[in-house]
């Protein structure tokens, strides 16, 4: 195709890539930047593309869950993200969780070998307004200060922060199977995480222990802004919440029996979800920190089942930086003022992997029909897509903050229903019957080969 107007996508995270996948797949020539491993990240630890920082999950996969239909509508309409976490996927019961290493390697491969990605390792500390230039900003909430700084310079707003933190990660074989037990909550799905149970005396230690821990410094972080996305809370902040605050969260025991023991119920458990497809290695869940590490270690091994446990990467913190877009941003993704610039990820507010993935895909459509000469698209608001991207781009400004995917935020059904299974049942079927309707009369292709 000969294109008078030049694609670049700035960012090599899941938005990032899903875009300059969605513009190559298009038949437009598109050039790739990603910063690392030239500039370091505080919480990337490889120079791979659509790296999985926090953790391996995407979330449940029941298309009646608000994450499974944002996966249902990606699948509808190609996604590269989805397609390889579908390839390397591992068991985590009702959840898509995958082996991380395998599935930013292989994006990788694929986008370096794509014939019309030009892929560059290499900072962009400048936006440029070229009017025949078509800029899709991807660079997460790590931006790096230069490009921020022209971000905040071309917009006149400043940056919105919170802090989010990752939980760690440990080798299999340390954990003792005689105390932790295989099982996946109300049996759903494969038996696919080992819970570690605690009795109340050993509950209550752990959390006395984590209260009165010692955490790690901010370093490059201004300590008084901080404040924490309740969506990944450290686990130590949650703990300061109540005693019975981690009972009622990640650690609830309900649910969980452990069938050598079958009317022993615990107080509390831990569960650790599958990493890797050799089951090598395993994440805590909820256990995002900011402890340091060796306070993690001493902390970690109260728990039951863990006291030999071998971490092969602690928790760590840092800065999620976004931008304030109700004021900035259009429902296509377009900045309002900026028709030519697009941003997606979590730069725009929108939390978790999934929704990533999603703002890729609408900025990498958007972006194609611009060089086209057609106007940009917005997604029906009744699908998970659509009504994500309306609500950042819609919502008060002035108490903005991330938003995960979630039914709440869609329009309502014509007639209530009451049973709230059924409810997000009928909600799935009316989006993806939408989206498919929307794909149809806009010639969205489905950019699978």
């Amino acid at each position: 195709m000969s294109q008078s107007k030049k694609v670049q996508v700035i960012g090599g995270g899941l938005a990032g890539t899903e875009a300059a996948w969605q513009v190559a797949q298009a038949g437009i020539a598109v050039v790739f930047y990603e910063m690392r491993p030239l500039v370091d990240s505080p919480a990337h630890h490889t120079e791979e593309l659509a790296e999985l920082v926090c953790s391996n999950s995407f979330g449940a996969m029941s298309s009646d869950r608000s994450t499974g239909l944002l996966q249902s509508e990606l699948r509808t309409l190609g996604s590269i993200i989805m397609r390889k976490a579908d390839l390397h996927c591992v068991p985590a019961g009702g959840a898509l969780a995958v082996d991380r290493s395998q599935f930013s390697k292989d994006l990788t491969e694929t986008l370096k070998s794509h014939p019309l990605v030009d892929f560059r390792r290499q900072e962009v500390n400048e936006i440029s307004l070229d009017e025949n230039l078509i800029t899709i900003l991807a660079t997460g909430p790590l931006t790096s200060k230069p490009l921020a700084d022209s971000l905040a310079k071309l917009t006149g707003k400043e940056y919105l922060s919170f802090f989010d933190a990752a939980s760690p990660i440990l080798i299999g074989e340390s954990i003792n199977r005689e105390i932790a037990f295989i099982a996946s909550r109300y049996d759903k799905g494969e038996a696919a995480y080992i819970n570690c149970p605690f009795n109340r005396e050993e509950y209550l230690n752990f959390y006395q222990q984590l209260i009165q821990a010692e955490q790690a410094e901010l370093k490059d972080f201004e300590r008084e802004s901080a404040k924490f996305f309740e969506g990944c809370l450290p686990i130590e902040e949650l703990a300061r919440r109540g005693e019975d605050t981690m009972r009622y969260g990640p650690l609830k025991p309900v649910g969980l029996i452990d069938t050598r023991y079958p009317k022993h119920r615990p107080y509390a458990v831990v569960q650790l979800r599958q990493e890797d497809k050799a089951g090598q290695l395993w994440n805590m869940v909820g256990f995002q920190t900011n402890l340091r590490w060796g306070e993690q270690k001493r902390i970690f091994q109260l728990i039951p089942g863990l006291k030999e446990a071998e971490f092969v990467r602690f928790g760590v913190m840092h800065r999620n930086t976004f931008l304030n877009s109700p004021e900035l941003l259009k429902p296509t993704l377009q900045l309002r003022q900026y028709p030519n610039l697009l941003a997606a990820g979590q730069l725009i507010g929108t939390e978790g992997y999934i929704a990533a993935a999603a703002g890729g895909m609408l900025a990498g459509i958007n972006a194609v029909r611009l060089v086209m000469g057609l106007e940009p698209v917005i997604v029906p608001s009744t699908t998970m897509m659509g009504a994500l991207f309306d609500f950042i781009s819609s919502a008060q400004a002035k108490h903005f903050q991330p938003m995960p995917p979630n039914f709440g935020i869609m329009p309502e059904l014509e007639k209530p229903i009451r049973s709230k299974i059924e409810r997000y049942g009928a909600y799935r079927d009316r989006s993806l019957s939408q989206l498919k309707q929307w794909q149809n009369e806009y010639r969205i292709p489905t950019n699978v080969s």
